[in-house]
């Protein structure tokens, strides 16, 4: 069966198109320094929200069709979302797609049930795979949504409800292996407190760090050769998230000696909420070795909320994209965790938000390449940062000074010039003259 019979294929159309099906920025063979614009963008299509999302929020049902002419909760709906969204990867040129183990099936009370139907669906998927090329990014498990995670998963206060977390990573891990991913994610949806008063956080955060360790042991022993992933997000649904921004997961992953096997997985939309920006995670994230994935979306600022949306703003991707250029890339890829409007119900809007973040991020690839090639910013930062290239500075980054040779060279000298400019405005000048 066909679902979208509206279209063809997507193709390269070029900026001036008026063709509201057509790619103006993402030319999948275009060369950006040295390498086709489709191996810097990795895209992935999110299956919980392009194939499950109804466009319900907490004030209302949902409005989009996502049926896909079967029967919700049901194995043939199941294997209905794999065809339409292998059409759908396939019509817009998406070589990749992530999943939570609930997202491919209906969940039985039972897990025994549920894991016979993931094996059913995920040899479905495989078959799929082999046919189209399409291939799968990171796979992860939903721990958040059955309310026997109320209290978390690794953060459980119960025993049982652990065991249970750990029998669906197993099972996800398993699936990912199955269909060769690149990369398996920890989303600590719940993974965190809503009081203090009844949370013993020192057991909770060992609990998580054993259960991320366990996790790697059965990875690596069935031959999962990919990234472990975080994906930091400060709060929401928990008021506080033990995986509160990069820093934060980054310094749990080194105190309890997950840092070889694990990166992050950073998103948009999450860096806002921990009152960052989008580049200031990347850029933590990078310059402790751990850029590693990325959920492609951005937040409202007016809104205090997981918006999810479509990324639509040049600047940040720019931005976005001059951060993972300078880091060398990325382990994982580009997965679109967005969600069209709720008033955006159709199959139409579905390809229409995709086509945006897709050109969104070729332009922000094609603006941060011309930054890197103009060199401005770039030879700005090392002039500011020139005195620790030479004389006392040079001592300093050695490691070979003392805190008395430093005190002696202060009283020496008795008193010092400004610092360098920063220069702020000029160079916001020059992405200015880069972008426009």
């Amino acid at each position: 069966m066909e679902y979208f019979k509206f279209i063809d294929k997507v193709k390269y159309e070029g900026k001036d198109s008026k063709n509201p099906m057509s790619f103006r920025y993402y030319d999948k063979d275009r060369v950006i320094m040295g390498k086709k614009m489709s191996e810097h963008l990795p895209f992935a299509m999110a299956w919980w929200h392009t194939l499950g999302a109804c466009g319900a929020d907490m004030f209302g049902s949902g409005t989009a069709d996502k049926s896909f002419g079967s029967e919700e909760k049901t194995m043939a709906h199941a294997r209905a979302k794999v065809d339409a969204g292998f059409e759908f990867m396939t019509k817009l040129g998406i070589e990749y797609f992530c999943f939570h183990d609930v997202d491919l099936v209906p969940e039985s009370e039972d897990i025994n049930i549920t894991n016979k139907r993931l094996d059913e669906i995920s040899d479905y998927i495989l078959e799929k795979c082999k046919e189209t090329g399409i291939k799968c990014l990171w796979g992860t498990a939903n721990m958040f949504g059955n309310p026997k995670f109320m209290n978390g998963a690794g953060s459980t206060n119960s025993a049982e409800v652990y065991c249970f977390a750990a029998a669906q990573i197993k099972k996800a891990l398993d699936i990912t292996v199955k269909l060769g991913g690149r990369g398996y994610v920890f989303w600590g949806g719940r993974e965190g407190y809503e009081t203090l008063l009844n949370t013993d956080v020192k057991l909770e955060q060992e609990n998580i760090a054993r259960l991320m360790r366990m996790a790697v042991d059965y990875g690596r022993k069935i031959g999962f050769k990919g990234d472990f992933y975080i994906e930091p997000k400060p709060r929401e649904p928990m008021k506080h998230q033990y995986d509160f921004d990069a820093a934060t997961a980054i310094g749990f992953l080194r105190r309890y000696g997950l840092d070889k096997d694990f990166k992050m997985n950073i998103e948009a939309n999450h860096a806002t909420l921990a009152g960052h920006t989008f580049q200031h995670e990347l850029r933590i994230s990078a310059v402790n070795g751990m850029l590693g994935s990325i959920d492609a979306n951005q937040g409202d600022t007016l809104l205090g909320w997981d918006t999810d949306e479509f990324p639509f703003d040049v600047y940040e991707a720019t931005m976005c994209m001059y951060e993972v250029l300078n880091a060398g890339g990325l382990t994982g890829g580009f997965n679109f965790d967005a969600k069209n409007r709720r008033p955006s119900n159709t199959y139409e809007d579905m390809f229409y938000g995709h086509i945006l973040a897709m050109d969104t991020f070729a332009l922000g690839l094609i603006k941060a390449a011309e930054l890197i090639e103009d060199g401005r910013l770039a030879k700005f930062v090392k002039e500011k940062y020139s005195s620790f290239n030479e004389g006392i500075g040079k001592k300093i980054v050695s490691g070979e000074a003392t805190l008395e040779e430093l005190s002696d060279y202060a009283c020496k000298v008795g008193k010092t010039e400004m610092p360098m400019s920063g220069r702020q405005e000029y160079l916001e000048t020059i992405i200015n003259q880069i972008l426009f």
